[in-house]
C-alpha cells in the first residue's frame, strides 16, 4: 500500500511510519516542524520530507491511506485535499485498532505511570519469549521502535487520554476496546481540553465503558477519584496497592511471599507500576515469581527517572514529570532512595497546564522534599502557547524555589549549588521540554574532571 502521514514528525507517528516502511509499504509524509530524534531517524530511512510545510498537490488518488497526526489542524491543506478526494483517513489509534481487531488487546491507561507500566509488561513478555505487538510512549532499550505491527496474537498499547486528531476530539484510548486494561490513577491534567476535573474524570469512565464486555480491569485502589469511578464498574476487576519494597544503601529490593527480588528501579510510584504490570502478566500466564525474576533487569524508560550520570559525589537523573502528582512522586522517590545526599531539583514549566495561572496552585508543595529547588520560567514557551507569562513571585512562592528565565543562568546556578554542597549530591531534572537547551553535559563533565 501507499500510505501518507500528515504530521509525520510526531513521536508515535514517525515510529509508525518507520514500522510500516519496514513491512513493505510505500510511505511518505509531511510536517511543518520535525525535531530530533524523529528528524535523524526519518532521514536515515529516506522518509524525511524534502521540504517542511504542507503540500496538498502531493495528495493524489494513488494514495491508499492517510494517517493523520494530532499536530495537524482542522484547516490543514493536505487534510482538506484528502477529504476532497475521498481517501481513507485514519488517526494512528484508529489505524492500530484496525490492525489489532483479531488480537488480544491490553491497554495501560492513567494520568501517570502508563509508559513505565507498559514498558515493564513488555520487558517481562520479551524475557519470557512471548510474541506481541506494542505501542509505547518512549524509546525502550532492546526495542528498535516505539511501535510494532506483526501477526502476533497479542498487543500491548499505552492508552493516552489526550485527543485523537483534528477530526476526532475524543481521547485516543477510547479507540482500543481492550480485553485487559490498567488504570494507574487519575490526576487532573490537560486543562486546555478538559477544563474541569469532572470532565477529565469522565474520560476514564468512558474508557471503562469502551472495554470488551468480558474484559478485566487492573486498577490502583489508592486513588480516591478512581475508587469513586470504580463503584459503578461491573467488569471483573483486580485492585492493587503496590509491591512491598525496602531501600538499603541506594538499592531497592522487592518482597513477595517471603522472597526477595533485587530491582534496578526505585520509588513508591514504581512499586505501584510494578504491581500493576505483575497482575497483567499473571493474567497473560506468567507467574509472580517469573515476573519478579525478569523485572530485576528492567532499568526504566527514557526520561522516566533515567540515570544520566552516577559517581561517588554526583548522581544525575532526568524525568518527564510535569503534572503535580508526577512531580511530587518523582521528588519523593529520589529523596527516599538517597536520604543522605543533598537533593537539588530543577523543574521546567512547559505543558499547557503548568503554564496556567489557574492551575499553578495545584503544584504547591510538590518539590518540598528537595533541599534546593529551582524553576525555569522561559518566556519563549509562553509565547509559543500564546499564554500570559506567570509572575516570578507567584511561581517562587508556589514551589518555594528560585526562578530562572533561561537555561544558561539555570545551569550556572545548578553548577554553583553542586560545588557549594558539603556532601554528595543528587541532581534531579524534570521537564517535558528541553530546559531551553541547557547544556547538562557541562554539569557531568565538571564532576568527571574534579
Amino acid at each position: 500500500m501507499r500510505i501518507h502521514f500528515i504530521a509525520i514528525g510526531g513521536a508515535v507517528m514517525h515510529n509508525l511510519a518507520l514500522e510500516l516502511q519496514q513491512l513493505g509499504h510505500r510511505v511518505s509524509g509531511s510536517d511543518d516542524e520535525i525535531f530530533d530524534p524523529a528528524r535523524s531517524r526519518l532521514e536515515r530511512a529516506g522518509l524525511l520530507p524534502d521540504s517542511l510545510g504542507w503540500h496538498p498537490e502531493r495528495i493524489t488518488t494513488n494514495i491508499d491511506q492517510v494517517i493523520l497526526g494530532m499536530h495537524a489542524r482542522s484547516d490543514n491543506p493536505e487534510l482538506a485535499r484528502a477529504k476532497d478526494l475521498g481517501l481513507p483517513i485514519f488517526s494512528f489509534p484508529e489505524y492500530l485498532y484496525e490492525h489489532s481487531k483479531n488480537k488480544k488487546r491490553v491497554v495501560v491507561a492513567g494520568s501517570h505511570g502508563k509508559t513505565s507500566t507498559t514498558a515493564m509488561i513488555m520487558h517481562v513478555l520479551r524475557h519470557q519469549g512471548m510474541d506481541f505487538d506494542y505501542l509505547v510512549g518512549s524509546q525502550l532499550e532492546g526495542f528498535e521502535r516505539m511501535v510494532r505491527m506483526s501477526n502476533a496474537p497479542l498487543v500491548i498499547l499505552e492508552g493516552d487520554e489526550y485527543l485523537t486528531s483534528a477530526l476526532d476530539p475524543t481521547p485516543k484510548f477510547l479507540h482500543y476496546h481492550p480485553h485487559l486494561a490498567v488504570i494507574t490513577g487519575i490526576s487532573w491534567d490537560h486543562i486546555n481540553v478538559f477544563p474541569t476535573r469532572e470532565l477529565y474524570d469522565e474520560q476514564f469512565r468512558k474508557f471503562i465503558g469502551s472495554m470488551e464486555p468480558d474484559a478485566t480491569l487492573v486498577w490502583y485502589e489508592g486513588d480516591p477519584a478512581l475508587r469513586e469511578i470504580m463503584q459503578g464498574c461491573n467488569l471483573r476487576n483486580l485492585p492493587y496497592q503496590g509491591i512491598a519494597a525496602r531501600v538499603e544503601d541506594g538499592r531497592t529490593t522487592a518482597s513477595f511471599e517471603e522472597r526477595d527480588y533485587p530491582l534496578s528501579i526505585f520509588g513508591a510510584h514504581n512499586m505501584q507500576n510494578l504491581n500493576a504490570a505483575m497482575l497483567v502478566c499473571r493474567e497473560l500466564g506468567i507467574s509472580e515469581h517469573e515476573f519478579l525474576t525478569a523485572i530485576g533487569s528492567f532499568t526504566g524508560t527514557a526520561k522516566r527517572l533515567e540515570c544520566m550520570h552516577q559517581s561517588a559525589v554526583l548522581n544525575v537523573y532526568r524525568d518527564f514529570a510535569h503534572a503535580p502528582s508526577k512531580l511530587k512522586a518523582t521528588v519523593q522517590a529520589v529523596r527516599q532512595q538517597f536520604p543522605d545526599r543533598q537533593l537539588i531539583a530543577a523543574y521546567e514549566l512547559h505543558t499547557f497546564s503548568s503554564l496556567s495561572k489557574d492551575f499553578l496552585p495545584d503544584y504547591r508543595g510538590c518539590m518540598d522534599d528537595a533541599d534546593v529547588r529551582m524553576v525555569l520560567l522561559d518566556p519563549h514557551v509562553f509565547a509559543l502557547k500564546r499564554l500570559p507569562v506567570l509572575e516570578d513571585k507567584d511561581v517562587a512562592e508556589t514551589f518555594s524555589a528560585r526562578v530562572f528565565h533561561d537555561g544558561n543562568n539555570l545551569s550556572s546556578a545548578l553548577r554553583d549549588a553542586i560545588q557549594l554542597s558539603g556532601k554528595p549530591v543528587v541532581l534531579l531534572l524534570m521537564s517535558s521540554g528541553k530546559f531551553d537547551d541547557m547544556d547538562i553535559a557541562v554539569l557531568i563533565e565538571n564532576d568527571s574532571n574534579s
